[in-house]
């Protein structure tokens, strides 16, 4: 994230807290431990920072006629508010952009407008950043034009090179590979995410104004291998829904046929198309472990991976709220509403089973995870993160700090934590 020599400028201005041994080794900058009313600045500290900040006051005076100004201090670490003490919190130089991250993270990673950091998922230090080719308009209106990254178990996929599928390992530079397309897929590919072994993408094929009954590809390349599974063409602007997720071996699209939105099912071992379904709204699909889930006016409507309606849970005539993507873990649907309320369902039958009021209404960008027997939702900045048990509805806690941010909480999980962040701060939650 730093240079090593800017690294290096600001661990010797670091503050020293109490009870900190004399020569100890200094924890990475932004890095600290967790929580309560957070750490006392020792009164060494404070002196050996105010000659730190008057000599770098001095540096800057005499240097800014020409040479760059010294890097500015580190900002100050949010603390805990509520809920469970952190393991570490990390920070980083800029926002992240969690918007541009295709499928979930399984570990703490920081996708920023510069590259995705990992981190160190024991101590929170920044372990390996992956850089992209920054855009050519001013940030950030050009959010667009960013290479939309496409997460996989130990890498991620970018086509920052032309032509070529680029595949970054998330710690061992010795395993990155980049791959030649095909010559039909030379245009403008578009990755959409990956389910275990397998790449999924469309790409707009070369020269298609000359034959416009071939307007789209669509394909998916084996990881492990690197070869190309499928390639088909469409006539139509399709794609796999995100997250990708193989159901039975079917994969649900995404199309848009005479502007009606449709939802095509296709064979993941050779992508031809099982069966479709219209839908008037066609917003977001969600694929779950025993169903598909789509819109049904402003509720929610579950279908079977053979396309057989299961069940519809809709507003009351005296209701007023709208669905937003629900989560399952198998035996249950959740689903979280506009309004603020998360209701959890059978999957098979879509019986309601319990309610829960959330202290903060939602919007698109919330996308709860659902880890053992906890769903987290995810709200605002300044209203935190809420976990609640599976089983009855019943809040264990809310998490929230002292940053002050603009984003919605983004989550992503392993076998021992949860990652929670916003703005430029992820926290390490213990599950336990």
């Amino acid at each position: 994230m730093q240079s090593p020599s800017s690294e290096g400028a600001v661990r010797e201005a670091s503050w020293q807290w109490d009870g900190e041994a004399d020569g100890a080794a200094q924890a990475p900058e932004d890095v600290v431990g967790g929580g309560g009313d957070g750490p006392r600045l020792s009164r060494r500290g404070l002196l050996a920072g105010a000659g730190v900040l008057a000599a770098g006051g001095a540096v800057w005076a005499f240097g800014r006629s020409g040479a760059d100004q010294p890097a500015p201090p580190p900002k100050p670490q949010p603390t805990p508010l509520s809920g469970p003490t952190p393991v570490w919190t990390y920070r980083g130089p800029e926002a992240m952009t969690p918007e541009r991250l295709a499928g979930r993270a399984t570990g703490p990673v920081f996708l920023s407008r510069t590259g995705l950091q990992v981190v160190d998922p024991a101590t929170g230090a920044a372990a390996r950043l992956l850089t992209f080719d920054a855009p050519s308009r001013d940030w950030p209106s050009d959010l667009e034009l960013l290479p939309k990254v496409v997460l996989g178990p130990d890498r991620i996929f970018t086509t920052t090179s032309p032509g070529h599928l680029d595949s970054r390992h998330l710690s061992d530079p010795a395993a990155d590979w980049s791959l030649p397309l095909p010559e039909d897929l030379q245009g403008s590919v578009h990755l959409v995410g990956c389910d275990d072994d397998t790449l999924y993408g469309s790409a707009w094929s070369p020269g298609w104004e000359k034959s416009p009954t071939v307007k789209n590809r669509i394909f998916a390349i084996r990881i492990s291998d690197r070869s190309v599974l499928w390639n088909l063409p469409t006539d139509q602007d399709e794609h796999p829904v995100d997250p990708v997720t193989a159901l039975g071996g079917r994969i649900p699209y995404v199309r848009s046929p005479g502007g009606r939105a449709e939802l095509v099912v296709r064979d993941a071992a050779d992508g031809r198309e099982l069966w479709k379904a219209t839908a008037e709204d066609l917003r977001w699909c969600i694929c779950g472990p025993a169903n598909i889930y789509v819109p049904e006016g402003a509720g929610v409507r579950a279908l079977r991976p053979t396309g057989e309606p299961a069940w519809t849970v809709s507003p009351a005539r005296d209701e007023s709220w709208r669905a937003m993507p629900p989560v399952s873990d198998g035996p249950r649907t959740y689903l979280p509403r506009d309004n603020g309320l998360v209701t959890g369902h059978d999957a098979a039958t879509g019986a309601l089973q319990w309610s829960y009021r959330l202290p903060f209404l939602l919007d698109t960008r919330s996308h709860p995870l659902v880890v053992g027997g906890t769903l987290f939702v995810p709200g605002p900045a300044a209203a935190g993160v809420c976990a609640i048990d599976t089983a009855n509805g019943r809040p264990r806690w809310t998490f929230r700090d002292s940053g002050p941010g603009k984003d919605v909480w983004s989550l992503a999980a392993d076998a021992g934590h949860l990652y929670a962040g916003h703005d430029d701060v992820l926290h390490a939650l213990p599950l336990t």
